[in-house]
């Protein structure tokens, strides 16, 4: 692998990181509207699958959907403006932490419905198998998620009609405020693709070359035309299920455990890059010092953009207002 793309998705990984931990200080402080769903401890997964995808490939997001975004090129400073409710906001600032997209960049729209971008990934792919431009669409979504009738509907489709889809199941052992296992009958998720006439593969989600590898071993198979594959990714939700979450539901110690050099992504990639003398650690202390500081330059951006003007609550809707 390419010492470039090394360095890429560390670089990545540490920015979904600093990006979440400056959201939830701006939450803390009061400056942020609405909900929003920390992605802290499972930015492996969303880098290392983004890493193995082409421009013109697409995502679908979820609510905890920041990782996704900023793995597939979003832009931080629109991020952030957007979580602020800012005019220069990815959605103008009137969609939040749970509604950012960019087109351009193949990213579909993060989703505050709870498995609500399955369908439309399905939707994704079967628009690339028709144009057969060779692209594929990966669509993110949790354990808590899988249980949704319409994985099972549109994975149905997806393997009947070979579509170049990528199912990747964030196993971050929660489903809201309980643990996920309570809700299924079965603890192999990979079992689930098992009707559907395609392959299930179980894979460590705070690896980040795990995941990649396995990321383009789905992706090679969907671009050749063999369909669908689901990735379940196991890692942990460090964070509650949304900020201000007391953790009572947890066991003593657990989030620590999952905190420490064994088990965070970052932690166990920066030790690989260093015991493997791939990079040297002054090289990785620079890089996430410009992390830090391209993050700070975000935060500034937002709190410089303006508001939106009252008269653009009419503006981009739907069947929208006309004032006659």
């Amino acid at each position: 692998m390419p010492e470039a793309l090394y360095l890429e998705m560390y670089r990545k990984m540490v920015l979904i990181r600093l990006f979440e931990e400056q959201a939830r200080d701006l939450f803390m402080k009061n400056m942020m509207r609405g909900a929003t769903h920390m992605y802290i401890g499972e930015e492996a997964i969303a880098v290392g699958v983004c890493a193995a995808l082409n421009e013109g490939d697409t995502i679908t997001s979820t609510h905890r959907g920041h990782g996704h975004c900023l793995a597939k090129g979003g832009d931080p400073k629109r991020m952030m403006a957007e979580l602020l409710g800012r005019a220069t906001g990815y959605c103008k600032g009137k969609g939040g932490s749970m509604h950012i997209a960019d087109l351009d960049l193949g990213i579909l729209g993060a989703n505050g419905i709870v498995g609500g971008g399955i369908s439309l990934a399905a939707g994704a792919a079967f628009a690339a198998k028709y144009r057969n431009d060779g692209a594929v669409c990966v669509c993110f979504f949790g354990d808590g998620a899988i249980n949704q009738g319409n994985f099972h509907e549109t994975a149905n489709m997806a393997g009947l009609w070979k579509l170049p889809l990528i199912y990747v199941c964030e196993r971050n052992l929660f489903a809201e405020f309980s643990y996920s296992d309570r809700f299924l009958a079965d603890q192999d998720l990979t079992k689930r693709a098992i009707p559907f006439g395609f392959p299930g593969i179980e894979v460590d989600g705070n690896d980040v070359l795990a995941v990649h590898q396995a990321a383009q071993q789905a992706v090679a198979r969907a671009r050749r035309g063999d369909g669908p594959t689901l990735l379940v990714a196991n890692s942990y939700r460090i964070m509650g299920h949304t900020i201000g979450d007391p953790l009572t539901y947890r066991t003593k110690g657990e989030v620590e455990e999952w905190q420490g050099p064994l088990h965070d992504p970052i932690l166990r990639f920066k030790e690989y890059l260093l015991d493997h003398q791939v990079f040297e650690a002054g090289r990785l202390e620079a890089l996430e010092s410009e992390v830090r500081t391209e993050i700070a330059a975000a935060v500034q951006f937002a709190l410089e953009s303006p508001e939106p003007d009252l008269e653009a609550l009419w503006e981009d809707v739907l069947g929208g207002y006309v004032n006659e």
